[in-house]
């Protein structure tokens, strides 16, 4: 097993998935490593090289442009999670709980 990055996006203001959210995963030195779309169940099956090595990393989720899209106001014009890979052996999903002006992340499974 190789370490993969996953995310999720739930708007929880209208309680559906975040279709078309933009997201970028960057290394702990602002170099670009992968980027995506969630699908319409709000999800990215996959970020990044099938390995990553360990070190931190960031995922900047596009909330501005996609709060746009929907002409609603919102605080953060983006999201960023920091998280460190300490295992290449590991999956590392990032959920992300999702309304105009507020958020909520965690270690998911």
């Amino acid at each position: 097993m190789t370490s993969h990055v996953t995310a999720h996006v739930l708007d929880a203001a209208r309680g559906i998935p975040a279709q078309g959210l933009s997201i970028l995963l960057t290394n702990a030195h602002g170099n670009p490593v992968a980027d995506a779309v969630t699908d319409e169940q709000g999800r990215v099956s996959s970020l990044g090289p099938s390995e990553l090595t360990p070190g931190n990393y960031r995922l900047t989720f596009g909330t501005g442009a996609y709060f746009a899209a929907q002409n609603t106001e919102c605080f953060h014009p983006e999201v960023v999670v920091t998280f460190e890979i300490t295992a290449t052996d590991q999956h590392y999903h990032i959920p992300l709980l999702l309304s105009p002006f507020a958020f909520t992340t965690y270690r998911g499974s």
